[in-house]
């Protein structure tokens, strides 16, 4: 009896000295890591090829991170091939869709292991650019027609075309309607979710392109003019009109804040979201592209690299040389668009 407790009590001192070890190293890493790679982006400039992957902190906070051996920034797990040339990505709760430009078709993949689940075509000639879930169906914008999609999540059948403005390109759901960014036009179309019904057509700035929705309002990237654009959800009514760098992208809501993927600037741009205000400019000198927040990293696709920065003060943290475009988070995994590769990574 004595031998087995001294057998139990000697388990669990070893479990405890693993456990204190790990959260030593990942306090450690959080406070250190983010400083290093910064110092060794600056210094590396074009040349920095890859950083590896930088040991989560928030994993040992986070079980579900453990459970699922989800231990690191930027480490990619899984690649899957989808339609040609993706573009648009975007999460159902389940699975992963993708607007593939090149051959007018939409994918879609479970999540949970990559495994493809269905492409489905919009017809020839169709050029889906954007994707956007509305908590039921899946909205495809097609930039050579002039029209959005809607297909069914459940089995991507085609529940209605609805026409917008000119070249439609990424969309933003605010939870009872869909935001078509109309990149000749320069508006915004706001389309009823449940069927398709045109609620307005509102001015942005020139060539919008991304949108996202903050809770209130809705922010539209200005592509044309280098700036961003806020609008009242409920009425489309104009709040503010921002500078941020070149060629304004992608564009996150993080829950308090705004982050633009400055393409032509070589930026990404943090705007206060209740009042527009600039917070912080970083450096993405290679064509950044989409951005995604996930709870708490700000994620940024681009031409030649692609980046995780801190959304609490905006440290880069990771970088890869990886082109990518589309950037979307699945409740614990990053996935973006490779549009060169036909594919699909899930980090």
């Amino acid at each position: 009896m004595k031998t087995r407790l001294l057998i139990c009590v000697s388990v669990i001192v070893v479990v405890l000295a693993m456990a204190d070890l790990l959260v030593g190293q990942a306090q450690k890493a959080s406070r250190t890591e983010p400083q290093k790679v910064a110092n060794q982006s600056a210094q590396a400039g074009p040349e920095l090829q890859t950083q590896l992957p930088i040991l989560d902190a928030g994993a040992r906070l986070n079980p579900l991170k453990i459970a699922l051996l989800h231990w690191f920034l930027a480490d990619a797990s899984t690649l899957v091939k989808v339609g040609k040339q993706p573009y648009g990505i975007c999460f159902d709760g389940e699975n992963m869709w993708t607007a593939n430009s090149g051959d007018g078709t939409v994918s879609k993949v479970r999540a949970s292991d990559g495994a493809p689940l269905g492409t489905f075509s919009l017809g020839n000639g169709v050029e889906p650019f954007g994707v956007t879930f509305d908590g039921a169906d899946i909205w495809v914008s097609d930039t050579h027609s002039n029209v959005v999609y809607k297909l069914r999540a459940s089995d991507g059948k085609n529940l209605g075309t609805f026409t917008v403005g000119k070249s439609p390109n990424w969309m933003a759901f605010d939870g009872q309607n869909i935001w078509v960014t109309n990149g000749v036009d320069n508006t915004v179309t706001k389309l009823r979710a449940s069927d398709g019904g045109t609620l307005g057509t509102f001015q942005t700035g020139v060539g919008p392109i991304g949108a996202a929705f903050d809770g209130s309002a809705v922010w539209v990237t200005n592509y044309g003019d280098s700036t961003v654009t806020k609008l009242r959800a409920s009425d489309g009514t104009t709040l503010g009109t921002f500078p941020v760098g070149g060629a304004p992208l992608g564009i996150a809501f993080d829950g308090a804040n705004i982050w633009i993927a400055n393409r032509d600037g070589g930026t990404i741009s943090e705007l206060r979201a209740s009042d527009g205000r600039t917070l912080g400019t970083f450096q993405a000198p290679d064509g950044p592209y989409g951005v995604a927040f996930d709870g708490n990293y700000i994620w940024v696709s681009g031409d030649l690299y692609s980046r995780v920065l801190r959304a609490s003060d905006g440290s880069q943290v990771a970088v890869r040389q990886l082109q990518a475009s589309g950037v979307a988070f699945d409740g614990a995994y990053v996935w973006m668009s490779q549009t060169n590769s036909n594919a699909v990574l899930k980090f």
